[in-house]
């Protein structure tokens, strides 16, 4: 009996990057969950018939992740997931942010024009709402615009290190390991909001002021977690 060749195109397998970003997804999410603790092994054909997928893609996430600094690759034993920041790296990292960011806002208030206003407004207005989940699955959307409005603000100083620096350091990453449901109160989007009015104002000072007091006040929000 002659198969019929339409059978078989019928069959539609997900694209192979959509499958990619799936188990990356699913990856982070148990680490950003600690489903897998900190400084635990993770056991690559384990994963991959818990998930349902072959080992080469998953490694490909387990690479993303490892660039993301969520999880470390030793040498001849695999991936373990990245220890948690501890008080001093936390305090180091918010020292760090508050040497360049507000210094970011404050040029992204003198240079901006209209399109630039355009995109931080429609950059605020992708996330409106603080999830009730307990999850990170609920904060994802979240979490994502925090790292957007931040490297945009970043990328509208001007200065063409400055994203990249800032990308580098992968902090939003670990802070919202530790804190997601603390971290992504109504009071940081109010404090997003604040520092977007300034710089479309125009206003350089008000600008570095609005940062300042967001970065501040999300490190005295976040050091709680570590008494």
């Amino acid at each position: 009996m002659t198969r019929d060749p339409g059978a078989a195109a019928a069959v539609r397998l997900p694209a192979r990057q959509n499958l990619a970003d799936d188990i990356h997804e699913a990856l982070k999410a148990m680490v950003m969950d600690h489903a897998i603790a900190p400084g635990e092994r993770m056991n690559v054909y384990a994963l991959s018939r818990q998930l349902g997928v072959s080992q080469t893609p998953l490694r490909e996430a387990l690479a993303r992740l490892e660039a993301d600094g969520l999880v470390v690759k030793a040498s001849l034993r695999g991936y373990f997931v990245a220890p948690l920041i501890s008080r001093t790296e936390f305090e180091d990292l918010f020292e760090f942010r508050l040497l360049i960011e507000p210094w970011s806002a404050a040029r992204a208030a003198e240079r901006c024009g209209p399109e630039e206003h355009d995109e931080l407004r429609a950059e605020l207005a992708s996330c409106t709402d603080v999830p009730d989940g307990g999850e990170y699955a609920a904060y994802k959307a979240v979490a994502a615009h925090d790292h957007r409005f931040h490297t945009l603000v970043a990328r509208l100083s001007g200065n063409v290190n400055m994203p990249s620096t800032f990308e580098r350091t992968n902090c939003h990453l670990h802070i919202f390991r530790l804190f997601y449901q603390t971290y992504v109160g109504t009071a940081a989007i109010e404090e997003h909001n604040a520092v977007t009015d300034a710089i479309v104002a125009g206003d350089p000072d008000a600008a570095a002021a609005a940062m300042r007091h967001h970065i501040e006040s999300s490190r005295t929000r976040l050091r709680d977690a570590f008494n």
